[in-house]
């Protein structure tokens, strides 16, 4: 505890503060005898050092700090009048923390700045948040078209789209920007789960992550299911390369079906064959750090299995084509095809993708030479079956009637 006492051997009869090891003088006079002594321990200390310390005094625009071993430190001043705030609400015995301005001033005195330590102070806590891997639960501020903006302590901070939850990113078909600036606003309002992701006081930069929750709380959850196995679910989402379904309420589980599994036969744009909000039961074919792979076909029977019933290896068949890219033209086969199964027509068979294209035209049919079947693969190589052209003969190869 602080106390005061009066010395009254001295004719000053100057108030003085007595604390541990030191004594400051608080009359008239305020020669800082005492405070001289501590040039020994600040060596200890380096300007711009975030200090913790007691309120000892205020005396006119001076505040006092005891700094307990490393001496007493002042705040005077432009740093007195920087900080009025705080200042008019600390009393004697307050626990504040401090900013090393100079070492050892010309009055030798450690002096002190609460402005600077203030905010330095949420970054120091900011990064211990980090460290301890906290999770914080915050309101959404605001939202652009990279993510939301989130506060805290005072310092606002970003939440990028890339680390939002399953539960928040924006399920935008082809990429629309404003669709999806347009989906981030909605969530302004709501409070969300983060963690700290990245933080770089020196740039303003804090960085937040849903992401990470998301994830560690989905391989709590998947944890229980093993590849293989059924589940049934909801589709909540339908994109370009695939669609989201969710298989545990919950948990709020969701794993991706992707194109490619959707179905045997090619599929050109999920949302033909699938709607949100529908049911459908599928199987998990991975688990990869909390995230699941589901299918749809493989619930289904392999088409390429009976392939061999109806056709062999240099048969010629109609087909119609389908499809360009630039390996070459997908041709859906065709009576018998039931399955929707296709072949590849390579761009070796006309040179380049040009002559392809004045050769073939999507949508019509044309009689293709089975040049490969792999079932296990699930490839079949065709060859155009082009018609010969007849030659007109020449006028060597005419003769004449006799007359």
């Amino acid at each position: 505890m602080t106390e005061k006492t009066h010395d009254h051997s001295d004719s000053s009869n100057d108030a003085v503060i007595k604390d541990h090891n030191f004594t400051v003088p608080t009359g008239k006079s305020h020669p800082m005898e005492l405070l001289m002594k501590q040039k020994g321990l600040t060596g200890l200390l380096g300007a711009g050092e975030i200090v913790e310390g007691v309120v000892l005094e205020k005396i006119g625009t001076r505040l006092f700090i005891d700094l307990g071993a490393r001496g007493a430190g002042i705040i005077y001043g432009k740093e007195y009048y920087a900080a009025p705030d705080i200042i008019k609400n600390l009393n004697p015995g307050d626990k504040i923390s401090a900013k090393v301005v100079e070492i050892d001033n010309e009055d030798g005195y450690i002096e002190l700045s609460l402005k600077d330590a203030g905010e330095e102070r949420r970054w120091i806590d900011l990064k211990e948040m980090q460290r301890e891997g906290r999770i914080l639960e915050l309101p959404i501020k605001e939202a652009n078209r990279g993510g939301l903006i989130l506060e805290l302590s005072g310092i606002k901070g970003f939440l990028p789209a890339s680390q939002l939850s399953a539960k928040n990113y924006p399920r935008v078909g082809n990429g629309d920007k404003e669709k999806i600036f347009e989906a981030l606003q909605k969530l302004i309002g709501q409070t969300t789960r983060v963690k700290i992701l990245d933080i770089v006081p020196a740039e303003n930069k804090l960085i937040f992550t849903e992401k990470e929750l998301d994830q560690q709380a989905m391989r709590e959850a998947v944890a229980k299911y093993k590849i293989g196995e059924e589940v049934e679910g909801e589709i909540t989402g339908v994109v370009d390369f695939g669609a989201f379904m969710k298989f545990d309420e919950a948990a709020s589980l969701e794993g991706l079906i992707h194109i490619s599994e959707i179905d045997w036969t090619m599929i050109e744009d999920p949302r033909k064959v699938l709607d949100i909000g529908e049911r459908v039961r599928a199987k998990i074919i991975d688990i990869q750090g909390g995230k699941v792979s589901l299918s749809l076909k493989a619930l289904k029977e392999d088409p390429w299995t009976r392939i061999a019933q109806n056709y062999h290896k240099g048969d010629v068949t109609g087909g119609k084509v389908t499809k360009f890219n630039p390996f070459g033209a997908f041709v859906e086969l065709g009576s018998q095809n039931t399955d929707g199964i296709q072949g590849l027509v390579h761009i070796s068979e006309f040179g380049t993708e040009k002559k392809m294209k004045e050769q073939l035209e999507l949508g019509k049919e044309y009689d293709f030479k089975i040049l490969l079947i792999d079932p296990q693969e699930h490839r079949m190589s065709l060859g155009m079956i082009r018609e010969e052209v007849k030659e007109e003969p020449g006028p060597q190869d005419m003769t004449l009637s006799p007359a």
